[in-house]
């Protein structure tokens, strides 16, 4: 049989993935997705408290070290559609602000601004019909005595690629923050871009599909030619696009440099996998005497000039996931009760981009490590705290108790950085267009590249940076003289 030939392999079909494909494809370009899992189900399963939540049914299984050698398993999800599937729905622009530097707070800054992305977030927008709800009565009372005018709080509304047809399916519209839509009632990568691309010749998604290892040129092997799978089979293209995700990314290119023997060479090395970063997080409990009756809750985005790096926003949480935020010693029954009466929140604070913050892949059967400390990003740390005493100062003032819990290392939903993009490689991996310095034909379009991970979900920016960078492939490639090129030849460099 004669090989599939194609022009680009894409690493993973999260917001970053999906992105480049649609738009490679619009582009003329032969693109094969691969994907380490598989579909999620649309049985209603993916939108049960105790399958996604109590027994963890649609996470990863992956054990990782931290930086003291405790096993532990980030909340990764490996499906069609990454993250994006489970993710809040949440979609806001960076400011142009957080595009430049901000020392002070150890924030890098981006190769590009905000300009060279604006047209790509209103594409996305477009695609992810991204809209404002209005707010609902019990959210509505709660704000209405903690945001005065010239007060210390700002509210917006808080686009979110929600279907409006949502509100008239309970069960959905009570569980989409955290959860998979069974009716396609949230916008994804997977119903936004690549449903758009079934049935195109020239696309194919490979489905359960983990990569193992890159593939340098015969000739050169600072050329990528391909990648290998885990089960053997090799895929060849003269274009290589990772988008496996902050975590995972940096582990494929890290393995390719070690086996290559490219560390000493490229000065790009150093800098793989560092500059993790995941967000100051805190879920903070407001109960009181009444029921609370919303229904979607997570519609308003605060912020506030105290607190410049930090957001908060409601949690999409009915009662049975706010109780399931209590602790485990409170007695069931008033676990239940306190849930019913409770409106959560989502405290986030942009973390500084400390070097020694990092994710390191380790030898074949090793886990991974995932080397990260608060303790690294003073001003983070500083704001996040304050950021935390102020919203419960807040909701004191408006008679209510602030319950906080803290989100863990295992809280990897909001992790970028790992492949910085920045205009040198002394000090970054990824260019502004979005080439690995120093390799010819791999490409990075996930979140690894953020330098910055703002106050909010950055999704909307990875979707973004990917239709740029796709973009920019397409735009220097003939797709005629692409189709006519010959399969190239390589070489499996470890």
């Amino acid at each position: 049989m004669v090989p599939q030939r194609h022009d680009a392999i894409i690493v993973g079909s999260g917001a970053g993935g999906a992105a480049a494909a649609y738009r490679l494809v619009q582009g003329g370009l032969r693109v094969v997705l691969l994907e380490k899992g598989d579909h999620l189900p649309t049985d209603g399963s993916t939108l049960d408290v105790r399958q996604v939540v109590h027994e963890g049914k649609f996470l990863s299984r992956e054990e990782w070290l931290d930086a003291n050698g405790r096993s532990f398993k980030p909340e990764e999800h490996f499906n069609v559609g990454g993250k994006t599937k489970w993710y809040g729905a949440a979609l806001v622009r960076f400011s142009e602000r957080e595009f430049r530097a901000d020392e002070a707070h150890g924030c890098r800054a981006w190769p590009i601004g905000l300009a060279a992305l604006e047209p790509y977030y209103d594409e996305a927008e477009r695609l992810l019909r991204v809209r404002a709800f209005d707010q609902e009565p019990d959210l509505a009372r709660i704000l209405g005595r903690i945001v005065r005018p010239g007060g210390r709080w700002l509210q917006a509304p808080l686009p979110l690629a929600l279907d409006p047809r949502i509100i008239g399916e309970r069960t959905e519209a009570m569980h989409f923050d955290g959860f998979a839509s069974a009716r396609g009632l949230k916008a994804d990568a997977d119903s936004s871009f690549l449903s758009k691309l079934r049935g195109n010749a020239l696309f194919t998604l490979v489905t359960c599909a983990e990569v193992r290892t890159l593939l340098g040129s015969s000739g050169s092997k600072t050329a990528i030619a391909g990648v290998q799978l885990s089960d053997g089979r090799d895929y060849h293209a003269p274009l290589v696009l990772l988008a496996a995700g902050a975590l995972h990314s940096p582990r494929l290119l890290e393995r390719y440099f070690d086996a290559a023997g490219l560390r000493e060479e490229l000065p790009t090395a150093a800098h793989i996998g560092r500059y993790l970063k995941l967000h100051l997080l805190t879920a903070m409990l407001a109960p009181s005497l009444r029921r609370v009756s919303d229904i979607l809750r997570k519609t308003t985005l605060l912020t506030s000039g105290r607190y410049p790096h930090s957001s908060v926003q409601p949690l999409g949480f009915d009662a049975e996931l706010i109780s399931s935020l209590l602790p485990g010693w409170v007695p069931r029954l008033l676990r239940s009760e306190i849930g019913a009466r409770s409106y959560g929140f989502f405290l986030q604070t942009e973390d500084g981009s400390s070097a020694e913050n990092r994710v390191r892949d380790r030898s074949p059967g090793l886990p991974p490590v995932m080397d990260y400390a608060e303790r690294r990003l003073v001003e983070a740390r500083r704001e996040h705290r304050a950021l935390t005493r102020g919203f419960q100062l807040s909701l004191a003032r408006a008679g209510l108790l602030g319950l906080t819990r803290r989100i863990g290392l295992s809280g990897t939903a909001h992790a970028c950085g790992t492949l910085v993009c920045g205009r040198n490689p002394s000090d970054s991996v990824v260019d502004a267009e979005g080439r690995v310095h120093g390799l010819t034909g791999l490409y990075v379009v996930d979140g690894s590249i953020l330098p910055r991970s703002s106050h909010v979900n950055p999704s909307l920016t990875i979707f973004a940076w990917a239709l740029r960078v796709s973009d920019l492939i397409a735009g220097q490639r003939a797709p005629d003289a692409a189709h006519a090129a010959p399969a190239p030849e390589s070489v499996h460099a470890g």
